[in-house]
This record gives structure tokens, sequence and C-alpha cells, in this order.
């Protein structure tokens, strides 16, 4: 019974999502709420912005219904991280409109972190005891902090934030399976099916991009999917399932550092995004980063019995997928 309400909670999120984006995609357009392409642009031809407030949608539906319909230990949290995302989601969409000041995005994105770790109960450790529950919270907050940004930092081109949202939340949906957790199966799964219903719009050519309001809620909402794993114990499979983004985003971060740039400008300078100075199509980028994750997916599973083997072999489809797209000159 349990496992079809799942079923029925993620087909509703699929559909839900689907229908909302395309929905929110007509409003965004009669409205010319539009990204217009620009010197550091992936596209060629003005996009409405703000589709993600579709794929929220949707998983808004499901995550609900889980909160309401599963019992157990990670069923009720699931509304206050989605009351931070909202709040994230909001802030966003003024800075997508407009513009934000970023100590002020950076303010609302602490905010948000912080009324996500509230809801992590005592006792409960993301670093598996290696520190006090003080500095394990703080740590958790400051990586969280770094994850919601680099989610948002790595969504430059169509299709690839679906499918890294998508096959992070098929992971957990599997490892929360073995390790007893269904609730959090049941988020894992909503997730995935969410974020295929927003890549029917969002697949190269995109009719609509995920804009700051997608992409900076869900890389929070990614992150607790991916700190629950920890906090179940399986803090290997929370390290491998996010990461490509995790290993791009921070080594662009740091090359760009070295250089003294100021990090939070736009630029061009992700592996992802030297793709398509190769040839690449976002679509070839997307299936690329697609079939990364899926062997990931396998590696933390492998993690629940052998974790610093599946680490090392974790190693392998990033360092493909960076080599690849690397290779452009600069």
């Amino acid at each position: 019974m349990t496992y079809l309400l799942i079923g029925l909670l993620a087909g509703a999120s699929l559909v839900g999502a689907w229908a909302a984006t395309g929905a929110i995609t007509r409003w965004l357009a009669g409205r010319a709420i539009l990204d217009h392409p620009n010197a550091r642009s992936a596209h060629d031809r003005p996009t409405p912005r703000g589709g993600g407030i579709g794929l929220l949608a949707g998983l808004a539906v499901g995550w609900l219904g889980i909160a309401v319909l599963l019992p157990g230990r990670d069923a009720g949290a699931p509304v206050g991280v989605l009351f931070a995302a909202l709040m994230l989601a909001c802030a966003s969409f003024i800075d997508d409109l407009r513009g934000l000041p970023v100590a002020i995005r950076l303010l609302v994105q602490v905010v948000g972190v912080a009324l996500g770790i509230a809801s992590i109960g005592g006792g409960e450790l993301v670093f598996q005891g290696l520190l006090p529950e003080h500095l394990d919270r703080l740590a958790t907050g400051l990586a969280w902090l770094w994850f919601v940004n680099l989610f948002n930092f790595m969504d430059g081109i169509d299709g690839i934030s679906g499918v890294e949202a998508g096959t992070i939340g098929l992971g957990v949906g599997v490892i929360a399976w073995f390790t007893g957790s269904f609730a959090t199966v049941g988020l894992g799964l909503t997730l995935a099916a969410a974020a295929l219903g927003f890549l029917v719009w969002n697949w190269h050519p995109a009719k609509v991009f995920l804009g700051d309001v997608g992409s900076v809620p869900l890389g929070l909402l990614v992150g607790w999917l991916v700190i629950r794993l920890a906090l179940d114990g399986a803090w290997a499979a929370a390290v491998i399932l996010p990461a490509y983004y995790w290993v791009d985003a921070s080594l662009t971060l740091l090359r760009r550092l070295a250089r003294g740039e100021a990090v939070w400008r736009p630029h061009r300078e992700h592996f992802y995004q030297r793709a398509l100075a190769l040839g690449f199509t976002h679509a070839d980028v997307a299936r690329q980063v697609l079939a990364a994750n899926l062997v990931l997916i396998a590696l933390a599973w492998l993690s629940l019995q052998t974790p610093w083997l599946a680490l090392a072999l974790a190693v392998l489809p990033v360092a493909r997928l960076l080599v690849r797209f690397g290779r452009s000159a600069g």
C-alpha cells in the first residue's frame, strides 16, 4: 500500500509539474518576462525565465502528500523545508525580475538554510560523530549554503538542472529504500517525477528556463534530501550522488578565486559550458550528465556495503566528464 501511495504521489508530481510549467510559461511569455541573450549566454533567442515555479508546484504536491499520508521520522520535515524554499523562491523571483544585491540574496539563503537545519532532530549528526553537535550543525549549514549556490551556478544550459535534480531524486529514492526510510523514498521519487515533468518544457531547445526562482530553492530541497541520507548513515551516497555538480562548481570557483575574479558574476567557465565551445549541443551535455549520474547512483548503492571503494570509483565518471567537457581552450 505504501508503494502504491508513493507511485500515485509521484504521478501527481509529474503531471502537476508538467501542467504548471506549461501554464507559467504562457504567463511569463504574455508578460514579456524573458531572458535576453548576451555575450555570456548559451542561447540565441529571448526565452521565458521562471519555469521553476511550475516544477516547485508539482514537487509541493508530492511532498505535502507524503507529509500528510506517510507517518515516520522524515515525513513531517518537508513542510518546514518547503516553507524555507518558498521564501527563497519569492526572493529569487524578485531577483529574476529586477535584481537584488548579493548581500540580500545571501541573507535570505542563510535564513532558509537555518530553518532547514532546525528540522534536524537532536542527536542526529551529518558528519557521523566526527564533530560535536554544534559544529556538525555549523559545518552542515555551510555545506548546504554552498550547495544552494552551486546548484544555481550550474543552471546554465537547457535540461542540465532538470536532469541533475531528477537523477539525484531517483538515487535518493533507491538508497532510502535500502536504509528503510520510506518517507524519504517518496520524497526522492516525487522529486524525480517533478523534474521529468519540467524537462518536457526545458529540454533543448527550451521553451522556458528554470530561473533563479527555480534553481535556488531547488538547490535547497535537493541539498536537504542529500543531508537526510547522511543522517541515515549513508554518508558516502550523500557525497556521490551530486558529485558532478559539486566538483564542477567547486573547481570553477577555485579557478576564478585564484584569478581574483568576482565569483558571483555571470561567466561561461564551467566545464559543461566549455563543452559547448567544442561543438556539443545542450542535449549532448545533458545526456552525458545523465549517463554519468546513473553510474553514480549504482556507486551510491555500492557505498552501502563498501563506502571507501565506492567513493574512489566515483572519481572515474566525474573525471571523465570534466576531461571530456574541459578540453576547450581557456
